[in-house]
This record gives C-alpha cells, sequence and structure tokens, in this order.
C-alpha cells in the first residue's frame, strides 16, 4: 500500500467530507485533494483491500470501516489541535493548516499528548 502518511491523508479527507457533505464519492476526493480521478481510484482499491473502507456498490459512496475510522480521527484530532495551536501562536492560518499536515503524521504519541495537554490549558 502507499505510506502510511499518503493512507492516513486520504481517510483524513474521507472523514472529513463525509463530515461536511453526508456521503463521500471518489470524485469527491479527488476535487478536494487536486488530484486525478485515476490516482484517486487507485488510492481508494488500495484502501479498500486493507479493509479500511467500504464502497456501496449501488450509490458508490465511501465508508470508513471500523479501523478505518480509528485512524482518520486520529489523525483528524491531530489536525485540528496542532493547526489550531499555531493560530494561538500567531501562525498565519493558512500556514498553520499547511503546517499542521506536515506534523500529524511524525509526532510521536508522548509528544502530541503533551501537546495536547498544553493546548487545553491555554482554551
Amino acid at each position: 500500500m502507499q505510506k502510511n502518511e499518503s493512507r492516513e491523508d486520504y481517510l483524513e479527507r474521507i472523514l472529513m467530507l463525509k463530515e461536511k457533505n453526508g456521503y463521500v464519492r471518489s470524485i469527491d476526493i479527488a476535487t478536494s485533494m487536486g488530484y486525478s480521478k485515476p490516482s484517486i481510484s487507485i488510492a481508494i482499491k488500495k484502501l479498500k483491500a486493507e479493509g479500511l473502507i467500504e464502497i456501496d456498490e449501488n450509490t458508490n459512496y465511501i465508508t470508513l470501516t471500523k479501523t478505518g475510522l480509528e485512524v482518520a480521527e486520529k489523525v483528524y484530532e491531530r489536525h485540528k489541535i496542532i493547526s489550531s495551536l499555531l493560530v494561538s501562536i500567531g501562525v498565519p492560518s493558512d500556514t498553520a493548516l499547511e503546517d499542521a499536515c506536515k506534523i500529524e503524521h511524525d509526532l510521536s504519541e508522548i509528544t502530541f499528548e503533551k501537546i495536547k495537554e498544553q493546548y487545553s490549558k491555554i482554551q
């Protein structure tokens, strides 16, 4: 499969699109990520083979499996907290969102928990 960061980005995007639209299709992922439909198609097949997503045969809607949802929620939480923390210390919003995407995959669990603790103190 694709490396973890890429997989996590796809799963996170599926979660975000589901929250925003109530459903997710391959074209929605392609449009929101700026990738080609064939690239998304390959990634979707791999995610499905790994048991991280399911695709409804009638609607072609993509849903996260329990395991896929767990991964997506973990990454999305990191993204939201890190980007919010960066904004709170004066980083412009667009830069904070971009940097959070870079940071969210590489932090250890211990470091993220400490960041989360500090962030909750300043809220």
